[in-house]
């Protein structure tokens, strides 16, 4: 694969100050219930929480923007909220994360996405979700593109799909046409459901399961893995594909043919919640800085193995992921 070095890959983060990558895709609100259990209701036989705490955190495309900001590029997040008070506090957290609302588009008729978990003895025992999958109308797009036309600076786009009817196919394919004018690298996170709008894109970045469900194929050899990389590629007309394969690693396929493997740096995995994004955000952080795709790749895969150390969804930031390079640099030697 590709041999990191710990003092391209600090010169590399140093110029992130000056890139500004814009996430657009499904932006969520996280809300968490943190709780104890004692008992069982006696009204039917499911736990009793005792809730001791309420926290509120970025998700969806929101967490990818945050992985950005976390290694020091500037990010401009474009997304659908609704017209009520959890999308004033969706704006609000990602103010004070230092993220611009420019590109937050309010829709009176739907709400903003919401994920509610309650957590009782440090586990999960429900998950709501409020949500409408309902496709955003032409006005939506064309606020977008705006949004996005008025950035000279842009130096990469990740589109960010969780099927929740932000990202259509008439979003997609203008901002692929959009970016492709302005010479400006398109990175994503695909869902089935869109597959041929994403033609044209720089990357395609689909783990195992999304590969095997937009090829309709099982993924079990690494022959397998090879044959639906290729295929992908092909099939979109995309300058990279690269496929996720959690404790395998990840396998890149580059536009002149060459396949490589990244084998995981992960030391031990205690969530891999939010591994997608960070990987995501540190690809297109690490092309607009100036990398080789071979090496955003590597550098992205040392970004996850970090994050996947930690339970819940957290960033990486700079430190963190120069600290776990010289780690690998050393385990290479």
């Amino acid at each position: 694969m590709y041999e990191l070095s710990r003092e391209h890959s600090r010169e590399l983060l140093k110029t992130l100050h000056e890139v500004e990558i814009a996430v657009v895709g499904d932006v969520m609100l996280d809300r968490y219930f943190w709780g104890s259990v004692s008992r069982v209701s006696p009204e039917a036989p499911v736990p009793v929480v005792d809730v001791d705490d309420e926290s509120y955190h970025l998700g969806g495309a929101a967490n990818v923007a945050a992985n950005l900001l976390g290694l020091g590029a500037r990010a401009l997040l474009c997304g659908v909220v609704g017209n009520d008070t959890s999308g004033t506090m969706l704006k609000a957290i990602a103010r004070e994360a230092g993220l611009s609302d420019e590109g937050f588009v309010t829709d009176a008729v739907r709400p903003t996405t919401v994920k509610t978990r309650v957590i009782g003895n440090n586990q999960q025992i429900v998950r709501l979700d409020r949500e409408t999958r309902s496709d955003v109308g032409s006005d939506i797009v064309d606020a977008v593109i705006n949004v996005l036309s008025t950035r000279p600076t842009l130096k990469g786009i990740i589109l960010e799909d969780y099927n929740k009817g932000f990202l259509t196919r008439e979003m997609i394919t203008s901002v692929i046409a959009m970016a492709r004018e302005r010479n400006i690298p398109v990175f994503v996170d695909p869902k089935q459901h869109n597959i041929d709008a994403y033609v044209g894109a720089y990357l395609i970045k689909p783990n195992r399961k999304e590969a095997q469900e937009l090829l309709g194929s099982v993924l079990t050899t690494t022959d397998d893995v090879q044959r639906a990389g290729i295929e992908l590629r092909e099939r979109l007309k995309a300058d990279n594909v690269l496929i996720t394969l959690g404790s395998a690693g990840m396998m890149l396929f580059e536009a002149d043919g060459e396949i490589s493997s990244v084998p995981t740096v992960a030391k031990r995995v205690a969530d891999v919640s939010g591994a997608g994004d960070t990987a995501i955000a540190t690809l297109a952080a690490m092309v607009a800085a100036g990398a080789h795709i071979r090496e955003a790749a590597a550098l992205a895969n040392v970004a996850a193995g970090v994050v996947v150390a930690e339970p819940g969804i957290v960033s990486i930031t700079a430190q963190t992921l120069l600290d776990a390079v010289i780690d690998e640099v050393e385990v290479q030697r």
